[in-house]
């Protein structure tokens, strides 16, 4: 991501990892249809956000916080609330992110996760309403990287995901055209959890959570969000132009699915821990 020192990176890597990856190996030692170690902590900043999540891959670390606010709903859909995923990343995590208005790399990592929240249904957005046509609760996550050593996309939706299951927020109703909170405390209304998968293809050959080292050299990657059923419910090419054979899109699928498993794990055990 960005333009520091990444065409220097390419140039004394490339052939380092490729030979590497030809030889079963990788850079640090993992398979190639293997995680980094993760951890995920759950409420960790109470007191700014309804829902959050802290969540570590690696040498890779996210915050993602959740607020639920009352808003107007959108005219094209009058009964139904809205979910929105938001990034910022900060010259703290990283020295390829610079400070001002979001720039291509934020902007790309809301949109792909947002994807995997949104096609994936995993807020029943109808269950939002609280007066059709007048008004809706609006779930806004936002994510927050602390350390960047490679694969944003899917440490952050790990994030994403374990915030929207252990948010809380106010119960409002319309009461004499007055919006007034009844003193309840509701949990969203979670249709269905999917959590995104990112593949990356080095030459022919696929590996699983790139480090910031393999990102710099990948020809393309490709991310699925995949729920506890394994079905796939979004589906994005990006980080390169190299194209991609339907056989390695079957491989890498194939990789998604298995992955998949112990992702939804490690967030049901968060979130049960707070239960």
């Amino acid at each position: 991501m960005g333009d520091y020192s990444s065409q220097t990176i390419s140039h004394i890597d490339r052939e380092f990892i490729s030979d590497l990856l030809h030889k079963g190996e990788r850079i640090d030692g993992r398979a190639f249809n293997e995680y980094r170690d993760i951890e995920v902590e759950v409420n960790v900043v109470p007191a700014k956000a309804e829902g959050s999540a802290f969540v570590r891959l690696g040498d890779t670390s996210v915050v993602a916080g959740v607020k639920v606010l009352v808003g107007d709903p959108y005219p094209d859909s009058p009964d139904e609330g809205v979910t929105m995923v938001t990034a910022e990343m900060s010259p703290i995590a990283s020295p390829l992110f610079e400070l001002g208005p979001p720039k291509e790399d934020a902007i790309e990592l809301a949109r792909v996760v947002d994807r995997g929240v949104r096609e994936s249904e995993t807020v029943d957005t109808k269950e939002l309403s609280i007066e059709e046509g007048k008004k809706a609760y609006m779930v806004f996550a936002d994510i927050y990287p602390i350390e960047y050593d490679g694969n944003l996309i899917d440490a952050s939706s790990i994030a994403v995901n374990a915030a929207l299951l252990t948010t809380k927020y106010p119960e409002m109703k319309v009461e004499d055209g007055k919006l007034i909170e009844t003193g309840e405390l509701l949990s969203l209304p979670i249709k269905n959890v999917a959590v995104e998968v990112t593949v990356a293809k080095i030459d022919d050959i696929l590996i699983l959570d790139t480090i910031l080292k393999e990102e710099f050299v990948q020809d393309c990657r490709l991310t699925m969000a995949v729920d506890r059923n394994n079905n796939f419910t979004a589906m994005q090419k990006g980080g390169g132009s190299g194209p991609m054979s339907l056989e390695l899109i079957d491989q890498a699928m194939d990789i998604a699915q298995e992955a998949n498993k112990d992702l939804h794990k490690v967030i049901d055990e968060a979130v049960k821990s707070v239960e």
